[in-house]
């Protein structure tokens, strides 16, 4: 495979001295629409992912960390939705934005020093909260995965991963199910990534990863057909209901990247590494309808691959997936 080269341009077409705007009218921000936590914590993870940032990705590093902390409540609520004069609109919750802003804090605590005390103090205070969904305390826990790697004895990020693995579950012990929800939806594979961060660090939880790479395998194997991904679509799917499925989001192959990225890391095995390429060939058009999602103009990403094209709307949801899933890529694939 060739070297991954990753562009921030359109990340930074879409950045402000607030954070990154939500939506885009093609390739433009609609900056009317305003921002939300859930893609400035995402925006925050990949600026401190890069091991060799530019000044402006610095910059930005800062911005999105100022918003994520503003973000949160004395209590460790956290709101979601800003508008475009920056002002909160909505109540403060514990709902996947909730996870995200705690992944991203934990992310900064771990990767950045400049920044480290900052992020470690808001991590603390939003960690001691618990969400009753599955999928916000899976984001929240890979939050939690990167303060214990700085921190191995951290309590408060200790007692978070094991609350969240004990929310998610086991699979089902059935062979054509090997998944602990009735019906897979979005972000599916956070649920098995969540399981193996917490299988990795907490002593005697070995069961646990053993059950976050039998559910990652398994949903590997649904949302592979052929020799492509055809992954779960927005609207979710269940045994039964047709294949392939659309429209189908950016969102889930970048979660799928970042699971098999770490079960690679933990096992060394290279199907892991393999399903990384996978979720990198996808955006190239690898897919179902065989059409690139990467707008090699812009650096942006389209927003959706659909049954017969894709949405041309680049926002920041999608080209955040496409650039984390470049990431793991890059990263696996250069020589040690």
């Amino acid at each position: 495979m060739n070297t991954v080269t990753i562009s921030y341009t359109h990340l930074f077409r879409l950045s402000d001295t607030c954070g990154i705007f939500e939506h885009a009218k093609f390739t433009e921000p609609r900056i009317e629409n305003g921002y939300c936590v859930d893609d400035v914590a995402r925006a925050l993870v990949v600026a401190v992912r890069e091991p060799e940032p530019t000044p402006r990705l610095v910059d930005l590093t800062r911005v999105y960390l100022d918003f994520v902390v503003a973000a949160f409540t004395p209590t460790g609520t956290c709101h979601n939705r800003r508008g475009a004069d920056r002002s909160w609109q909505d109540e403060p919750s514990l709902d996947d934005h909730w996870g995200r802003a705690l992944w991203a804090l934990g992310s900064v605590a771990a990767r950045t020093p400049e920044h480290a005390d900052i992020a470690l103090a808001q991590f603390s205070i939003g960690a001691r909260q618990r969400s009753r969904f599955p999928r916000a305390m899976a984001f929240a826990a890979l939050g939690a995965a990167e303060v214990l790697r700085a921190h191995p004895a951290n309590p408060v990020a200790g007692e978070l991963l094991f609350d969240a693995a004990a929310l998610i579950g086991a699979p089902t012990r059935r062979l054509d199910w090997r998944w602990p929800e009735p019906r897979l939806r979005y972000a599916n594979a956070v649920l098995a990534e969540a399981l193996l961060a917490a299988g990795a660090l907490l002593p005697g939880h070995g069961r646990t990863h053993a059950d976050g790479l039998a559910m990652l395998r398994w949903l590997l194997d649904i949302e592979t057909s052929g020799d492509h991904l055809s992954v779960t679509p927005v609207d979710g799917w269940a045994t039964g209901e047709p294949r392939p499925g659309f429209d189908q989001q950016p969102i889930e192959v970048s979660t799928l990247a970042d699971a098999c990225a770490r079960a690679y890391d933990d096992t060394g095995d290279t199907a892991w590494q393999d399903a990384v390429l996978l979720c990198e060939a996808w955006f190239r058009g690898t897919n179902d309808i065989d059409t690139p999602l990467i707008d090699p103009i812009s650096g942006g990403c389209c927003d959706g691959l659909e049954p017969s094209g894709r949405n041309e709307n680049q926002g920041a949801e999608s080209t955040l997936a496409l650039i984390s899933t470049q990431q793991q890529a890059r990263r696996l694939t250069r020589a040690p």
